[in-house]
């Protein structure tokens, strides 16, 4: 089993995927990031670093799915905390003209070598709370970040996974949810992947338990 998750910044990714590491017995593939030396940049000046930026997220995105993922699969399942494919939604949203152009070609070409997700877990949530996520977690590199660039980002999103048609696509409201602190919003999350996989056991959804605290 290849299951990924997708999301806007701060929508809380990696968390969901190392809850359900142990549930499905799963390795982890998470996203390095910190390694970019112009992301910093980018969301100082993100005309100008955005090329840069994204070449780099690309070819590190592309030797970490092309070189691990066959590897793992062999041998066990797999949760990834993002898609060789999300690469895109930020190009086209920080690129234009020919960059955007270059960008493209290079992205057609390597994605043909990446193995596909048995399902993506899109989780959704309101750019407002998404915001507050990012600011709770204060990470020096997201302290500039614009809510009109998060705003935009999370509209990309929605247009991309309404038209996904590469693999099955789960979508998630996670605005209600808390799914690291309240341990019913996890099960129905489980519960939900195991019905859209078909793996047994999975039941009728029942009503959440109401949770006080945001994930």
């Amino acid at each position: 089993m290849y299951l990924a998750i997708e999301g806007v910044i701060g929508v809380g990714k990696t968390s969901l995927a190392r809850l359900l590491q142990p549930i499905f017995d799963a390795e982890l593939l998470l996203e390095v990031f910190e390694e970019n030396p112009f992301l910093s940049n980018f969301y100082t000046d993100r005309k100008r670093y955005a090329f840069q930026t994204q070449i780099f997220f690309l070819l590190s995105r592309y030797h970490q799915q092309h070189d691990v993922v066959p590897k793992i699969l062999v041998k066990s399942n797999l949760i990834a905390d993002y898609t060789f494919a999300k690469d895109a939604i930020f190009a086209h949203l920080n690129l234009e003209g020919d960059e955007l152009d270059t960008y493209t070609l290079v992205h057609q070409a390597l994605a043909e070598r990446i193995p596909t997700p048995d399902l993506i877990v899109y989780l959704k949530v309101e750019t407002d709370i998404a915001m507050q996520r990012i600011a709770m977690r204060d990470r020096s590199y997201e302290r500039l970040m614009e809510r009109s660039y998060m705003n935009d980002l999370n509209q990309a999103y929605e247009t991309f996974f309404s038209d996904h048609t590469a693999c099955p696509v789960l979508s998630i409201d996670t605005n209600p949810l808390d799914f690291v602190a309240n341990k019913s919003h996890l099960a129905h999350i489980t519960n939900r992947i195991r019905a859209a996989l078909g793996i047994p056991p999975f039941q009728p959804e029942l009503p959440l338990e109401e949770s006080s605290q945001s994930s």
